[in-house]
């Protein structure tokens, strides 16, 4: 498996839930916005010419979406494009962005589990593959800690998650029914309350003390703690190996048809930023900032951005077991029906370039097309 060490480094950037327009992060719902095309990163004239003139990709301005700011943001991803200019579109939530890929209107996307799983189901397993991972971790439960002082008292409180049916939403589901306490899924009604709050405001709703606490992605959950809540619990102790998904990088079927050349391209350009990130933490963090304040007008300050970079881990390994997990939990919260994921990967593209690059392949976990 290609797993990338944790970007860790000092402190300063990446989209919060709380700060203006940036956040969620497998979080969904809400609108999609262009980038300016000075952000294309057109490559040089007399580059190499590959079968489509131009690539339309989507992603959050948010740091769990780290290989396409920094990829994006450093030319790297271009650099492997030659003459295919990027046409960046960001995206505030999943299912906007699930909608434009089944609309057409975007060909690759960096996506959270839950609405890439959503996506393929609804199309019939017939629109959307996921080509790459992208990111692990940087999902934390916090608390009020004048209210909450372990685990066993949250029985009772208000604890916000995303969006119902979203990654963390799931993910605290399942831990609820593990302690074996009742939740209603649908109302969030039971022996905790589970608050489906948008990650825009859940730090105002913390403030005024209209939740105890949330189970939430970076940068949200450091945005919070930076206004006196402190960690519980980091979602990435309940794995095996502290890995999850937490991004993948998705492909509509027809592109991927069409011009593979191109697709496997931008993975060529998304492998060498995750190593790049790796090697250079600080530059890498500091060129994400430069993207996110270009992409909202701020970047994160010193107290959120330490911890919250420090909690992710970017990789080109999908981690594909996990997935199936997270697909199991909102199976058994009665959130979705059991949907059948064979050839929801393909990873072909991703292992030749990891070969090229002397990297070793990563499994589909027997979820590829038969």
């Amino acid at each position: 498996m290609s797993a990338a060490r944790p970007i860790t480094i000092l402190r300063a950037i990446a989209v919060t839930a709380a700060l203006p327009l940036l956040l969620t992060a497998c979080g969904y719902g809400s609108e999609a916005k262009k980038d300016d095309d000075k952000k294309a990163n057109a490559a040089a004239d007399g580059a190499k010419k590959l079968s489509a003139s131009e690539v339309r990709i989507g992603y959050f301005p948010n740091l769990t979406h780290a290989t396409a700011l920094v990829g994006i943001q450093e030319g790297l991803i271009a650099k492997e494009l030659g003459a295919t200019a990027i046409k960046p579109q960001t995206f505030n939530a999943g299912p906007s962005e699930i909608e434009a890929l089944n609309g057409g209107s975007l060909d690759i996307g960096f996506i959270g589990p839950s609405p890439a799983i959503n996506g393929y189901v609804k199309s019939k397993s017939s629109n959307l593959r996921i080509i790459s991972g992208s990111a692990s971790g940087g999902v934390k439960l916090v608390v009020n800690p004048d209210k909450i002082k372990t685990l066993d008292d949250l029985k009772g409180k208000k604890i916000a998650t995303p969006q119902k049916g979203n990654t963390q939403d799931v993910a605290f589901l399942n831990w609820i029914a593990e302690k074996g306490w009742k939740v209603d899924p649908e109302s969030g009604k039971g022996d905790v309350s589970v608050v489906r709050t948008d990650n825009k405001v859940t730090p105002d709703a913390f403030k005024q003390g209209s939740i105890d606490g949330a189970w939430v992605p970076e940068p949200t959950a450091s945005k919070l703690v930076s206004d006196g809540a402190s960690v519980l619990l980091d979602e990435t102790d309940l794995w095996p190996d502290k890995k999850f998904v937490i991004t993948n990088i998705i492909v509509s079927q027809k592109f991927l048809k069409e011009h593979p050349d191109v697709v496997e391209a931008v993975l060529a350009g998304t492998v060498k930023t995750n190593e790049w990130i790796n090697a250079n933490p600080d530059k890498a963090k500091t060129s994400a900032n430069a993207a996110l304040k270009a992409l909202s007008g701020k970047e994160l300050e010193p107290a959120v951005i330490d911890p919250a970079w420090k909690s992710i881990l970017v990789t080109d390994d999908p981690l594909a077991t996990t997935l199936k997990t997270e697909s199991d939990w909102a199976v058994k919260a009665k959130l979705i029906e059991q949907p059948d994921l064979t050839g929801i990967y393909d990873l072909t593209l991703l292992n030749k370039v990891l070969k090229a690059a002397g990297k070793p392949e990563v499994t589909d976990a027997g979820l590829g097309a038969k």
